[in-house]
């Protein structure tokens, strides 16, 4: 308590700010994090055995693994079964495929602007208290005249660069924070472009250039 009451008596409204900023930034990364964890973003078990099951003609088992799952991909996934199933062209399956995308990996990145706003600023806000500081220190330092007290001006920037390192301590895991819930959206598009991908494109039996190339081998001739 001590130590708190100093470190605000030292840098002053700047402190407040930044201790006020780092428990934002907690809270956004609790948040985060639990939010993750209620919509299975990690979870990638159940996309190939749905898209196995829709493809071979399963359909309700493919609804079955995709059913109550929050996962964005299941939310992607079921989009296009349900536009296949109702005969829709492949593009409009893929117009409804991108806007649901959207729409969950917006879910995912709610609250990452606040949290990049914390880690660009609190390294302004910490050498903006050094400054003001500083301006402080040589101010008592011009007061004391011809009185040089080399300790008032050592003491004066020292408190002064407290708020550079606050400003560091709150940015630095703000940062790291940030990439990695940006890493993991990234990583979350990458698997609904590939999923809807797995899942839209045609059979090797209905496609004509693979009968073309392949079907007289299948059947026992020579590739001519």
């Amino acid at each position: 308590m001590q130590r708190l009451n100093f470190l605000l008596e030292s840098g002053g409204p700047v402190i407040v700010l930044l201790i006020a900023m780092s428990i934002v930034s907690l809270a956004i990364f609790l948040l985060k994090t639990w939010q993750l964890v209620k919509l299975r973003a990690f979870d990638r078990a159940f996309v190939t055995p749905a898209i196995n099951a829709w493809r071979s003609g399963r359909a309700d088992q493919a609804r079955a693994l995709l059913a109550g799952n929050p996962s964005p991909l299941a939310r992607t996934l079921e989009a296009v079964m349900r536009m296949q199933a109702s005969g829709a062209n492949a593009d409009a399956t893929a117009t409804e495929a991108s806007r649901v995308a959207a729409l969950q990996l917006d879910i995912m990145r709610r609250l990452l602007r606040p949290l990049e706003l914390i880690a660009y600023l609190s390294p302004l806000l910490g050498l903006l208290g050094t400054v003001i500081g500083m301006i402080r220190a040589f101010q008592a330092l011009e007061q004391a005249g011809s009185r040089i007290d080399p300790g008032l001006l050592s003491g004066g920037i020292w408190e002064a660069l407290l708020t550079t390192a606050a400003g560091l301590i709150v940015a630095i895991p703000a940062v790291v924070m940030l990439q990695w819930f940006e890493r993991v959206a990234e990583r979350t598009a990458l698997d609904m472009r590939d999923a809807v991908g797995r899942l839209t494109r045609p059979a090797p039996a209905q496609n004509s250039l693979w009968r073309e190339q392949y079907a007289p081998i299948r059947e026992g001739g020579e590739a001519s």
